[in-house]
């Protein structure tokens, strides 16, 4: 049966219902419901010797059994279930309107409290109130976490049908809360900086471009918030941190969504060894915190976070895994060829990059700092001063993907500048960093202390720290095709 067809007949019963609740006097979508406890509270705080104690609670009917003058409810709301028994000896005078509650109403009551013969804690209830009727069931697709893909579009449905959802969601909001704790501990000051900015900047990424009529310019949606933060240093923020969105032109995948939240922290008089002390304390700390074990699963995987996590150079690791040696450009473009990888055309560090991408990213498993990058592919990042072909950088592969990224940053304004110039060479312009930011270059004329920062993205730490192996299930509303468009090639049977 085609779907919408049947939607539209459940719809049509239930809005049935509705017209008699309203013959009876009762509004449907109900009023202010004050006093409500929590389903788990209620739960937690009960004892058998205790004698009158009452509850009042409020939430989503997603279980009810009609045996005739007595029904069974079980309620849910953000901390869980608990079970309502109507009778209709307490209920007589609001009894025609219980017997027309349905699956997905939302539902206050107040009674005592009291178990059934099974055991089950009750809330028996003296007082019920319609608060919002549902004029559409939960999908039958739901159950048994079926339709992925519906469940991604329905999330206001997915949220309250799947309690393992809801859970996941409340943990990513204490995960971010407890960093903004460990950062302001720290002495870090919480920012926030243009989400529209005149020139893209901060990553090489393809940007969203929109126009503001009024000043009759193209902006950019940020990429990275990187430049304004280093401005911030100047100014003389010796410590700052963001956590807030950007947006990436670029393709969609488990890994990737266009729009994602970053974390991004820059500490003055710092370098990238301290980044990766921070980072390490603080992804520790947030796995003490909120998960059950240092050793944790991730999909197929099993990841162990023990302290001290693996630092390796990126060298040592392409010599280690792709049998090539920097040192050995013909080796290297030899291993490219082999890879498929196209390598005539392309600058040294792109095929050393491309072929690390290849064949080593995919070993890195257990948390792995990998220092010390060719410094042609980080034009942000100071040179080594022991060996200028490599930039003080890092990133941080965990479960086979890049979770943080780390410079000690380049604070020269005539370098930056020129490097910026490389890079525009032969850039489309639809490209980012397209144009030369000149104004980040002012900044850096008036002295930008030596510094470190750091980015973690934060929706891969949230799929890490509670076993999402798809981005969209730690972003509450992902990107998605439109359903019309999804619809024209798979049709809904």
């Amino acid at each position: 049966m085609n779907e919408h067809v049947s939607r539209s007949k459940f719809e049509q019963q239930r809005r049935d219902k509705l017209d008699k609740l309203r013959a009876l006097g009762v509004d449907p979508y109900g009023d202010r419901f004050d006093g409500v406890q929590p389903a788990a509270v209620i739960k937690a705080a009960y004892t058998d010797d205790i004698e009158g104690k009452r509850a009042r609670c409020a939430g989503r009917i997603v279980l009810l059994r009609d045996i005739g003058k007595l029904i069974f409810i079980t309620l849910r709301d953000s901390s869980g279930t608990i079970q309502l028994g109507l009778s209709k000896k307490l209920l007589a005078e609001c009894w025609e309107m219980v017997k027309l509650l349905e699956l997905g109403d939302l539902l206050g009551a107040e009674g005592l409290l009291g178990r059934t013969k099974t055991g089950e804690i009750t809330v028996w209830c003296e007082s019920v109130s319609l608060l919002s009727k549902a004029l559409l069931p939960p999908p039958e697709k739901f159950h048994g976490l079926a339709d992925v893909d519906m469940r991604y579009r329905m999330r206001y449905v997915d949220l309250w049908a799947n309690p393992e959802v809801m859970q996941r969601f409340k943990q990513r909001s204490e995960i971010a809360a407890t960093i903004r704790r460990f950062l302001a501990d720290r002495g870090f000051l919480e920012v926030e900086t243009p989400m529209m900015q005149t020139v893209a900047g901060g990553a090489a990424a393809r940007p969203f471009i929109t126009h503001h009529n009024t000043l009759d310019i193209d902006l950019y949606l940020r990429i990275a918030p990187e430049l304004f933060l280093k401005r911030l240093l100047v100014g003389g923020m010796e410590k700052v941190f963001e956590i807030n969105r950007s947006f990436r032109n670029e393709g969609l995948s488990t890994r990737h969504n266009p729009e994602f939240t970053m974390m991004e922290l820059y500490q003055a008089y710092a370098d990238y060894r301290v980044m990766m002390d921070l980072t390490e304390e603080l992804i520790c700390h947030l796995i003490e915190r909120h998960c059950s074990s240092s050793i944790l699963p991730f999909g197929t995987l099993t990841i162990d976070y023990s302290r001290p996590w693996r630092r390796a150079r990126y060298a040592d690791l392409l010599k280690e895994y792709a049998h090539c040696d920097m040192e050995d450009m013909a080796s290297v473009r030899r291993r490219a060829q082999q890879l498929g990888i196209e390598e005539s055309n392309k600058d040294d560090a792109v095929v050393v990059n491309e072929v690390f991408e290849a064949v080593v990213e995919e070993h890195l498993v257990n948390p792995t700092f990998v220092m010390d990058y060719p410094a042609a592919i980080c034009p942000l990042t100071r040179q080594s001063k022991t060996d200028p072909r490599f930039a003080e950088r890092f990133e941080l592969f965990v479960g086979m993907m890049e979770l943080a990224n780390a410079y000690t940053e380049l604070n020269d304004p005539d370098v930056q500048e020129a490097n910026f110039r490389r890079q525009l060479r032969g850039l489309p312009e639809e490209e980012s960093m397209a144009k030369m930011d000149d104004d980040f270059i002012t900044a850096l004329k008036y002295g930008m202390p030596p510094a470190g920062g750091l980015g973690i993205g934060i929706d891969r730490l949230m799929m890490l720290l509670t076993n999402a192996t798809s981005i969209r299930d730690v972003i509450l509303f992902p990107l998605l095709k439109p359903a019309a468009v999804k619809a024209e090639k798979e049709p809904i049977e």
